[in-house]
């Protein structure tokens, strides 16, 4: 399961730590997200803090900064590349 190191919205400090993503269907994040950037664009297919249901982000540009809380990035549909968690 994904800690969440921030739980509390108020807190919008930067990011303090980053860790290379690795999509996997199943398997949550070690850390929810405070932001997620995408150093080769394309599709990738997340599941936020706060929910269930996964949403596929179309086209997501190469050197995007995405302010997502994420917890899990799946394999399926996903071709974006490089992508590393920001906590």
């Amino acid at each position: 399961m994904a800690q969440d190191k921030y739980p509390f919205e108020q807190n919008n400090s930067p990011a303090l730590n980053a860790f290379n993503v690795t999509p996997h269907d199943i398997n949550e994040l070690s850390n929810v997200t405070r932001a997620i950037y995408v150093g080769t664009g394309g599709d990738i297919n997340i599941t936020l803090r706060d929910d269930s249901t996964p949403v596929i982000l179309k086209n997501v540009s190469s050197g995007t900064l995405l302010p997502l809380r994420v917890k899990l990035v799946k394999t399926t549909s996903t071709t974006a590349q490089d992508i590393i968690g920001l906590y």
